[in-house]
């Protein structure tokens, strides 16, 4: 999953919809990780609509890793956010540019 092409500069929010589409989760997946990460704090309008910074769905990216690709748990994934948030950031940063070289390459299989 590459977030960072699905994040457009110009756009200041993102509803919760938006963003759960982006991770292809169910929006009662981004509450429970909201209620259950610190780092997760998106803004809410009148309606108490949710509204999540560009910052916000990067974190989300760094929890979704933790969650789902790596099998932390809960309480895992916070330990490793408090002790090495930086590094764990960089790690998916990385293996998100590896998964569109190897999506690339995997096109250019394709056209041979």
């Amino acid at each position: 999953m590459d977030i960072n092409k699905e994040l457009d500069p110009n756009k200041l929010y993102y509803t919760i919809g938006e963003v759960a589409e982006m991770f292809a989760v169910n929006t009662s997946l981004i509450r429970f990780w909201e209620k259950e990460f610190d780092v997760l704090q998106p803004k809410k309008n009148k309606k108490g609509n949710r509204l999540f910074t560009q910052k916000d769905i990067l974190n989300l990216r760094i929890i979704y890793h933790l969650l789902k690709e790596r099998g932390f748990t809960i309480e895992g994934a916070r330990k490793k956010l408090k002790d090495n948030k930086e590094d764990t950031a960089n790690n998916v940063e990385v293996i998100d540019k590896l998964n569109a070289i190897k999506a690339e390459l995997a096109k250019l299989k394709a056209l041979m």
